[in-house]
């Protein structure tokens, strides 16, 4: 059932069905130039999810905020009435102190309760954002290596922090500023019929009236705000791009060049920033004429209720002022919507990664790998495509028996398959038809995790992570001893220059181990191999960029590390491989002949026409 399974995908995805009900697979992003931003609001369930494990804080900002836009938008302009009507007649001047102190007393208040506001909102936003990355964090390192051929790994480290910082202001500002306004929008204008209907009216009229024009010149300014922001992205990813290669451009003199391009790049963010500053000054003269005039006539229409008796002084101070309130909550909602479906937009790509799920997973009942290990490889009839090359099979028909602690190298053009060899034992990928067994057992039968732990890799080129040595040798077995870490290091010929390091193995090894020489990276990873003691070993070429003196010290380690173990070997350099107990020749994903290196070397076939270039060239030298 496993293999027919198998077929079944593979043929889905040479017709290109989709299966009809699962996870989505496949690229996740739009593409360049898309726009994202055109996201419902529901993509924020996501965001309530995260923070809704959290009701303290939430309930503390939300008293919080009702308490700030309750004082702002009904207790200031009641207390600017009565210090109006009543502070400043003659009968009650000597009151006035006692009003002014009340409304001190909410000023105080107001302060307090904003504060408070500001500390959760921005508490629940930061630890919302926190759990969100560390969800899709712990969901990426599930996905297959497929995925990451679909989907670029820095498009995803983006999503990873643009997308969680849209978030967070989102959730740390937006709602509680979009929430806060709802309430005072609210409250104000009930507020302003309780004291003058006649004048309430005509303010409702006239908001509209002010919002549209600055609602439409805040669209057009955000959207050159994000142009900006790419022109921005454009620079930093020219420094990003040259500093890196540094070194070619000034081999290759292209310093001008690069200059030139870095300039008209800056040139370009320059003249988008002047299109905003522009459309800003603009923006500004039409909010103050208009804000500023509508209080002017509201003023002007008040005097004159105030000349009839209709109203008192007090009141028209009230009104304005909780009328200035409720224009700008109205009009800062117009302005966090775009905000609101700019974090849509982030939580729906975010969501995406989030539900994302691996092609390659264990099955419901994983059967269990035979204990002890005994470190068989079998390929049966195997045909696989990349899922980013369906029309192509990296191997075809391809069919090979490994017995245990048989040494067997692969060679062959670049192209041929060998990587792809790696890449299906490690179950990193499934084939299309045939099966892949580790000791007899099918490996889509197997939880990868397991098949994974009986398999040592050392890549081509060391490929350690920015961290200390001592962490980098855990990385094959993360309880490893203080003794075990030692030994590893000094049957891979690396204890040498391991103890002169500055911090002994506690010494960070910079990005990517870039303190090390190519000859000591590769020391370290045979090391961590030799921690992970597993019955099959993976080698990619681990010798192809070294110097003579690190092969030779590379090579014995190598020795070492495959004793007593079912070795895979690809070579490109077949002296590193004549002692192999078989040599695999592959061309274009099949086997073309296998043998030993005295009986290739003596055929006609493609190995003899490798050895021959190689030999005849190294004798040559």
């Amino acid at each position: 059932m496993d293999d027919e399974a198998q077929i079944e995908g593979g043929r889905r995805q040479e017709t290109g069905e989709e299966p009809a009900k699962g996870p989505r697979r496949g690229r996740l992003f739009p593409k360049r130039g898309e726009d994202a931003d055109k996201r419902s609001l529901k993509s924020l369930a996501m965001v309530w999810d995260a923070a809704k494990h959290y009701p303290l804080q939430m309930s503390l900002a939300g008293v919080a905020l009702l308490v700030t836009a309750l004082i702002t938008s009904l207790a200031v302009p009641s207390a600017l009435k009565l210090i109006i009507d009543r502070g400043f007649t003659a009968e009650g001047a000597e009151d006035i102190d006692r009003w002014f102190r009340y409304l001190l007393l909410l000023v105080v208040v107001l302060g307090g309760f904003t504060a408070m506001r500001f500390y959760f909102v921005s508490w629940v936003g930061e630890r919302v954002v926190a759990d969100i990355r560390s969800k899709v964090y712990r969901n990426l390192l599930r996905l297959s290596p497929s995925f990451f051929e679909e989907n670029s790994p820095k498009e995803i480290s983006s999503r990873m922090t643009a997308d969680t910082a849209i978030i967070e202001t989102v959730v740390g500002t937006t709602l509680s500023v979009a929430l806060r306004n709802i309430i005072m929008a609210i409250f104000a204008t009930g507020y302003l019929f309780w004291l003058a209907p006649q004048l309430a009216i005509y303010l409702l009229v006239g908001i509209p009236l002010v919002i549209i024009p600055i609602a439409l010149f805040g669209s057009k300014l955000r959207a050159i705000s994000r142009s900006s922001q790419d022109r921005i992205a454009d620079v930093g990813g020219i420094v990003t791009e040259v500093l890196t290669g540094m070194k070619i451009v000034q081999a290759f003199n292209q310093q001008t060049r690069e200059g030139e391009r870095f300039g008209a790049a800056v040139e370009r963010t320059f003249d988008t920033a002047r299109e905003r500053i522009l459309l800003r000054a603009i923006m500004t003269a039409l909010i103050i004429t208009l804000i500023f005039g509508a209080i002017v006539v509201l003023l002007w229409r008040g005097a004159a209720l105030v000349q009839q008796g209709a109203i008192t002084g007090g009141t028209i101070g009230a009104f304005v002022f909780a009328g200035i309130i409720a224009a700008g909550a109205f009009g800062a909602l117009t302005e966090v919507l775009g905000d609101l479906l700019r974090g849509a937009g982030a939580a729906s790509r975010l969501s995406e990664l989030l539900d994302a799920e691996p092609d390659i997973a264990a099955p419901a009942r994983p059967q269990t790998l035979p204990v002890p290990p005994r470190g068989g490889v079998s390929f049966r009839n195997v045909t696989f495509r990349y899922p980013t090359r369906p029309d192509e099979a990296a191997i075809r028909d391809f069919s090979l028996e490994i017995e245990p602690g048989e040494t067997v190298a692969i060679v062959g053009p670049s192209g041929a398959g060998k990587s792809t060899i790696f890449q299906l034992v490690e179950r990193f990928y499934d084939p299309q038809a045939g099966s892949v067994r580790i000791d007899g057992v099918p490996l889509v039968s197997a939880d990868p995790a397991e098949i994974r732990q009986r398999i040592a890799f050392v890549p081509q080129d060391g490929l350690l992570f920015s961290a200390s040595a001592r962490d980098n040798l855990r990385y094959g077995n993360w309880d490893a001893s203080e003794d075990e870490l030692w030994a590893a290091a000094r049957a891979a010929n690396a204890a040498e220059f391991l103890e002169r390091l500055p911090q002994g193995l506690d010494t960070f090894l910079g990005e990517s181990g870039t303190r090390l020489s190519g000859g000591q990276q590769q020391r370290l990873a045979i090391a961590r191999a030799l921690l992970r003691d597993a019955p099959i070993l993976l080698l990619d070429e681990a010798t192809s960029a070294l110097d003579a003196q690190s092969e030779r010290l590379v090579q014995d380690a190598l020795d070492r590390l495959m004793a007593h173990r079912t070795t895979l070997v690809i070579a490109h350099r077949l002296a590193t491989v004549r002692a192999a107990d078989r040599i695999v020749v592959m061309e274009e994903g099949a086997i073309v002949e296998q043998g030993t290196h005295a009986d290739l070397a003596e055929g006609s076939g493609l190995y003899a026409r490798l050895a021959a270039l190689q030999f005849g060239r190294d004798t040559a030298a």
